[in-house]
């Protein structure tokens, strides 16, 4: 029987110093007590443990029961009297055991777990690792961090629950697992604070800096994707619980205001694989941006953060974050629920100023310049449309605080780099705008007037390739081109000139409106001889078809009466650039005409 077997091991360690027990003993007593768990005998198990003679025994041999004990827990249902009897026998270990190698047994249990048992594991182990953790002297620091780093880096693989319903079942349980690793923290917590009250000079800072890399991996996850608006219903969030938690602890040791301006570009971490350290700098990075994002945008801890800092400088704080997000965003869409929070830090950061206050100076700053740039990107690359109308808006939003000097060089910019005819014609919408500002002197204007102005024309009123420019391809350019210059030739009079239009008149023509008929005549030819060409073809093959490639996959094939449908769709295209072309040459010829017969 398990357990006369037990009883006889425990007899003849009785007689035993301790210096004495062998390899031997360990084994046997491991396999005596596997054997009592298994066939049923927790209850006689936990009196062997609860016996004041065998004292020396358990505290030197029971944290090798952890792996069995752990496992008859699980096996048992949660009424079973047996079960009750394993975790009492769970708590008298954690009691009696020597701490480094209950500890270390403790550690490698949850290291070993996977899968959906790994939640259920660490909410199992969590309050007896914690009891022996306040028992060790020596490394406590140094075992709580390792605590933390491997509770949290089992957790890390699990997917965040997101939807109402996925955070009401939380059916691998992430949500009550993220809490209750907040409480086995706040002992820790509360020993760091109590240390920083007695001396101001407080050096011992191993546990702190612990905590705090505790703090920024939870930043990481499960928080940066976590759904963390109020939802209807569930009346503790628990992640928006865990974010308070995380602030607090911040808080409490003094980081938190700290962090929220901490630079991720600074200091390097002290890698010497390149690799390494890239993984180390981005998780920081996230972390920081996530923290941001927690106090800017959903207001957790915003009551103890100082109210002197104007808007400008707290958007200057967050560019790093919102730069290095949208590119990761950029580069990979698995970084979709991240790039939703830092668009909302962005939009929270912009909102918080007034219009046109942003100085132009900012622009010096890479992040400014790079930030718009990337959100071009997301606008014309990213398959979502939400997400492109989203960085539209914010990309408006951010034009709108510049000043006059800042807007003019972001346009000048965005011009340059956005290579998308889409894009450039907004932005050409945008120049008409400031120009219009401009001639009503409601403020003094001289970026979108005068000389600075025609600078800006000679980008805007022209062709990439002249004549030979695909014109269908840059269409939404050319009209917002063509718009504005009619817009110029109608508000500004050649005797005012104000925009200095009419002085760079000739050049307009001979670099944008001549090459622009050239092309239009080019370009409708061509596609009136492939509508010829396909309605000839027709007669004879009725079901000529055609194959499209889009991105290495094959499109559904292309009948000719499609193909001649598109061809249509592209000559309507060129008669409207026509027709906004012929009205604007009616405009100059009128407008030049007065004024010859003034002048005569």
């Amino acid at each position: 029987m398990a357990v006369d077997e037990l009883q006889a091991i425990i007899q003849r360690c009785q007689i035993l110093e301790e210096a004495d027990f062998k390899g031997e003993d360990f084994n046997l007593f491991l396999v005596a007590g596997q054997k009592c768990l298994e066939d049923g005998y927790a209850a006689q198990l936990l009196e062997v443990i609860q016996n004041e003679k065998n004292k020396v025994i358990i505290k030197n041999m029971g944290w090798n029961l952890i792996s069995p004990l752990v496992r008859c827990i699980f096996m048992y249902e949660q009424e079973d009297d047996k079960r009750e009897y394993c975790l009492r026998i769970l708590d008298q270990l954690a009691e009696l055991c020597n701490p480094k190698e209950l500890f270390l047994g403790l550690l490698e249990q949850i290291e070993q777990t996977s899968g959906e048992q790994v939640c259920q594991t660490v909410l199992l182990l969590l309050q007896p690792l914690q009891t022996v953790l306040l028992k060790l002297q020596n490394k406590k620091a140094y075992s709580v961090g390792l605590s933390l780093a491997m509770i949290m880096n089992q957790l890390t693989p699990l997917p965040v629950p997101y939807t109402k319903q996925q955070i009401q079942e939380d059916k691998l349980g992430l949500c009550q697992c993220c809490n209750a690793v907040v409480d086995f923290a706040k002992p820790f917590v509360n020993e760091v604070v109590k240390n920083m009250e007695k001396s101001s000079e407080y050096n011992d800072t191993e546990l702190k800096e612990e905590l705090v890399k505790f703090c920024m991996k939870s930043l990481k996850y499960p928080l940066l994707t976590a759904q963390l608006e109020e939802l209807e219903g569930i009346e503790e969030h628990p992640f928006r619980h865990f974010a308070t938690e995380i602030i607090d602890i911040l808080w409490n040791i003094r980081e938190l205001i700290p962090l929220v301006f901490a630079h991720h570009k600074g200091k390097m971490p002290p890698w010497e694989n390149q690799e390494f350290a890239d993984i180390e700098q981005k998780d920081s990075a996230d972390s920081l941006a996530c923290l941001s994002y927690l106090m800017f945008v959903q207001h957790f801890g915003v009551e103890c953060f100082p109210m002197v800092f104007n808007p400008s400088y707290l958007l200057l704080s967050n560019m790093p974050h919102i730069e290095i997000n949208v590119l990761y965003m950029c580069i990979a869409l698995a970084s979709f629920f991240s790039f939703l929070h830092l668009q909302d830090l962005f939009e929270s950061c912009l909102l918080r100023m007034e219009d046109n206050s942003l100085l132009h100076h900012y622009l010096e700053f890479r992040d400014f310049i790079n930030v718009p740039q990337d959100l071009v990107k997301i606008m014309t690359l990213c398959p979502m449309e939400n997400m492109r109308k989203k960085s539209l808006n914010i990309l408006q939003l951010f034009i709108d605080k510049f000043d006059t000097e800042g807007k003019y060089t972001l346009f000048r910019c965005i011009l340059k780099t956005s290579n998308h005819a889409g894009v450039e014609g907004y932005i050409i919408k945008n120049i008409k705008d400031q120009i219009h500002l401009a001639l009503k002197k409601e403020y003094d204007n001289i970026w979108f007037t005068g000389h600075h102005l025609i600078s800006l024309l000679d980008l805007v009123l022209s062709l990439p390739e002249g004549a030979e420019t695909d014109l269908l391809q840059n269409s939404d350019r050319i009209m917002a081109s063509l718009n504005l210059l009619r817009y110029l030739v109608i508000k500004d009079c050649e005797s005012d000139n104000q925009t200095g239009v009419w002085t760079t008149l000739g050049k307009i023509e001979q670099n944008f409106l001549k090459p622009l008929r050239v092309g239009l005549n080019m370009s409708k030819a061509h596609y009136e001889a492939e509508i010829k060409n396909k309605k000839e073809n027709r007669k004879g093959y009725s079901k000529t078809v055609c194959s499209l490639t889009v991105s290495g996959e094959k499109m559904p094939a292309m009948t000719t009466g499609m193909q001649l449908q598109v061809l249509h769709s592209a000559l309507f295209t060129f008669d409207l650039i026509e027709s906004v072309l012929a009205r604007v040459e009616e405009l100059i010829e009128a407008k030049t005409k007065a004024v010859m017969d003034e002048n005569s």
